[in-house]
């Protein structure tokens, strides 16, 4: 029984149940900026540089083979358009990300009590009296 307390204990922390709140609203938020990127950007881009589908952007590596209509292989491709996609809402995501983090520091600068003044070096310690006579021995020396 203790096992499950323990687990108990842990899944009720605040850090822990912060992370599961962030991960939702993260996974909502990327459902956001994919559509963002897929139904605006990417059509208007695709629109200014040639009406250019990014979905169906694509090499052919070994074409498919057929035998009258129908696919015996299907033909082997490289998507890029989908990469070039992704990583346009990658970069969204990471610049929001970004940004979010940048107000919440901030944020948290602004409501930070204004620390104490930190306490002044400890002064030197006095010479002992074998140093101060070294030192008298050192000075005249150096002056013959």
């Amino acid at each position: 029984m203790g096992f499950f307390k323990e687990f108990k204990e842990f899944a009720m922390k605040g850090n822990v149940m912060d992370m599961a709140i962030g991960v939702i609203i993260g996974g909502a938020f990327g459902k956001i900026v994919t559509s963002l990127v897929n139904d605006l950007l990417m059509p208007l881009i695709g629109a200014l540089i040639g009406n250019v589908d990014f979905t169906t952007l694509s090499a052919t590596l070994r074409p498919a083979v057929m035998n009258g209509e129908e696919v015996v292989k299907e033909a082997v491709t490289l998507n890029y358009g989908n990469f070039i996609q992704t990583t346009v809402d990658f970069l969204i995501v990471a610049f929001c990300i970004f940004l979010v983090i940048k107000l919440i520091n901030k944020a948290s600068n602004m409501v930070k009590k204004p620390e104490e003044e930190a306490p002044a070096a400890p002064a030197e310690p006095e010479p002992t009296k074998e140093e101060v006579l070294l030192t008298e021995i050192r000075d005249l020396l150096k002056q013959k």
